[in-house]
């Protein structure tokens, strides 16, 4: 339990510290964000540990009562977040080392980074709505100024339009927090899940419903909220792609969504209709509106909205197997989209572009950039024995079993639809003919700290089938799934650790 604040206390104090001594010191930036993030991965792996153990740590900061002061929650959820998250962030930083050497004031860039991590850790433990807020906030404001960090147009419009459409959903989400407070009297999570479940529904409730879907919506890029993740996740630099993508889009929109409206409202046949719905339209108009790109991380961007929508249309069937597939899938999409943005990155550095239609022969000049893309392209579309086949058949499976077939088919479509785009559009760049790899004088070399990253990356794209096994992985994930079909059960469970 004690461990559980150092997840808020080593970013933040690591941010802090980079801003007074990164200037100073050459290099001390970059290493002490690999000791930072590595030291969270092993804390996350330690109280998940805990967490298979108690079933949920709560840390009642200042010794408040839970009810009134602001606790600090684990529970199983929050546990394989942390896991899934903080390592691949450290992967992030490890990668970062050599690809940010290319900027000036490497130290804002760093502070910026633990900054956004810390942000990312808050969401996940905190039990405290408002606190919810606060740190979606932090992880927000560092995003809007990691998008520009490279300082051309570009990445200054993609930065604007994303600080526009993320302050929109503050203020849905900050007027719904709001109402429920002045509704229910209380700001804790799972006292407010009591309050509402002693209250029964009301048009309140159903309006705030409304504010927390548009707002989270927009922080997942859930069609038609979607508009402003292509340019952010396109236009800057691919750490922070792979941060975005990989991380903070699954922590701020669909980790945050599954939090209120499983454990806070508690789900609805209305809230499930809604999810489906948006799930559905966004997987469809992300994978057609993919076709017609020819930068490579708009390709990407386009694709991670399409693979947030097979999540969210599991999370709104609501059944224990498709809660299954959606955490599933979550945790392969963090892995092979983190994997392909830092593959841009890679592919950007030796070649000085991004354009599909002048990138050829990756895999002849970068093996370990060609070879480790290939197999997050594989996992995307869905082919065994990839990781990412075992999720999207999971939910296939909780499609027909909740008698959808009709989703389990429009999965299925979706699928092959990724599968045409990325052929289409990866064949060539990765196995066209070799040309000059470098246009502009840009090339440069993918460095060893570069592809361990991506290596390891593709290698868990494979293994993450392991967590379909019996092991204590699988137990997490499956702990993981009770939490959100248990409902408000999540405040029985929080008060009951308490006593």
């Amino acid at each position: 339990m004690y461990l559980v604040p150092f997840l808020l206390i080593i970013p933040l104090g690591l941010a802090f510290l980079i801003a007074l001594i990164g200037k100073k010191i050459n290099a001390a930036d970059s290493f002490l964000t690999a000791i930072g993030t590595s030291s969270l991965a092993v804390i996350s792996y330690m109280i998940a540990f805990s967490v298979l153990a108690n079933k949920i740590l709560v840390y009642k900061t200042g010794n408040w009562i839970s009810s009134a002061g602001i606790p600090m929650v684990v529970d199983a959820l929050a546990a394989f977040m942390l896991v899934t998250v903080n390592t691949i962030i450290f992967l992030i930083a490890l990668y970062s080392i050599d690809y940010v050497k290319k900027y000036t004031d490497q130290w804002k860039f760093y502070t910026l980074f633990m900054l956004m991590v810390g942000g990312i850790n808050g969401v996940l433990v905190t039990g405290d709505i408002f606190n919810l807020y606060v740190f979606l906030e932090i992880t927000a404001i560092s995003g809007y100024f990691l998008v520009a960090f490279g300082t051309s147009a570009d990445e200054f419009e993609a930065s604007f339009k994303y600080a526009v459409m993320g302050t929109v959903a503050s203020i849905f989400i900050l007027l719904g927090i709001a109402l429920l407070y002045s509704y229910t009297n209380t700001l804790n999570m799972a006292d407010m899940a009591n309050v509402l479940a002693s209250k029964g529904p009301s048009k309140i409730i159903q309006f705030v419903a409304v504010l927390f879907l548009m707002g989270l919506g927009l922080k997942a890029a859930l069609a038609p909220f979607h508009a402003w993740l292509p340019y952010a996740h396109s236009s800057a630099p691919a750490p922070v792609s792979a941060m975005l993508s990989g991380v903070v889009v699954k922590v701020s929109g669909v980790y945050a969504l599954s939090r209120i409206f499983f454990n806070v409202f508690g789900m609805t046949a209305q809230i499930s209709t809604v999810l489906i719905i948006l799930g559905v339209l966004s997987m469809i108009v992300a994978s057609l509106l993919a076709f017609g790109q020819s930068d490579i991380k708009r390709l990407f961007a386009y694709s991670s909205i399409s693979q947030i929508g097979y999540i969210v249309l599991a999370l709104g069937i609501a059944t224990p197997l498709s809660i299954f597939g959606a955490l599933f899938h979550l945790l392969n999409h963090s892995l092979f989209k983190a994997l392909l943005f830092l593959n841009s990155g890679a592919i950007e550095r030796t070649t000085g572009t991004r354009d599909l239609n002048k990138i050829r022969g990756v895999l002849s000049n970068t093996p370990v950039v060609g070879y480790t893309g290939i197999t997050g392209a594989l996992s995307i579309c869905g082919m065994p024995p990839l990781g990412g086949f075992w999720s999207k058949l999971i939910i296939i499976l909780a499609c027909i079993q909740a008698n959808r077939p009709v989703l389990g088919f429009i999965a299925i479509s979706v699928s092959m639809l990724t599968l045409a785009y990325y052929f289409k559009a990866l064949t060539p760049a990765m196995f066209g003919q070799a040309g000059k790899m470098a246009v502009n004088g840009a090339q440069k070399k993918v460095t060893l700290a570069m592809s361990i990253p991506m290596v390891i990356l593709a290698v868990l794209s494979i293994v993450s089938v392991m967590m379909l096994l019996p092991n204590s992985g699988n137990a997490l994930l499956n702990n993981a799934v009770s939490v959100l079909y248990g409902g408000r059960d999540y405040a029985a469970i929080v008060f009951g650790a308490n006593k």
